[in-house]
């Protein structure tokens, strides 16, 4: 394989590593936000619950919602953000890929070239040695 082959693939590996780090990082942050979600629903059926027993905690239970809808809001944008993001990285990982096996092939293709050449040249060279020794 020619160097400019390996240096393609080396570089295109970088990338489709990097790429691969890259998109682990967000579905990493996306579970972390699935779970921030999680934890809000949980707190909410938490206080309603506390708010059926309890006097005081009924009338602040408004006051909690509105602040509980914001929080929720927040993280259902983060969500949706995240959402976004993973689907861009994952078409740029696809991309990588691609473009890797492009290089791949196309180094492929010229050392599979250049045995050919070598085997003509071999094979023509026998054959000149052939006719030379017939013709003697």
């Amino acid at each position: 394989m020619t160097t400019w082959a390996r240096s393609l693939i080396r570089i295109s590996n970088y990338e489709v590593e990097t790429l691969q780090k890259r998109l682990a990082e967000i579905t990493s942050r996306r579970a972390t936000a699935e779970m921030r979600l999680a934890v809000l629903d949980a707190e909410v059926e938490v206080e309603q619950t506390r708010a059926q027993g309890d006097a005081s905690a009924s009338m602040m239970l408004h006051a909690y919602m509105g602040g509980w809808k914001l929080r929720k809001a927040a993280a259902e944008e983060d969500l949706t953000s995240l959402d976004a993001e993973e689907a861009g990285a994952r078409d740029a990982l696809t991309g990588a890929f691609e473009e890797l096996k492009k290089f791949e092939h196309v180094a492929e293709q010229t050392r599979l070239n250049a045995l050919l050449a070598r085997t003509r040249r071999e094979t023509a060279a026998f054959d000149e040695m052939a006719l030379r020794k017939r013709a003697v």
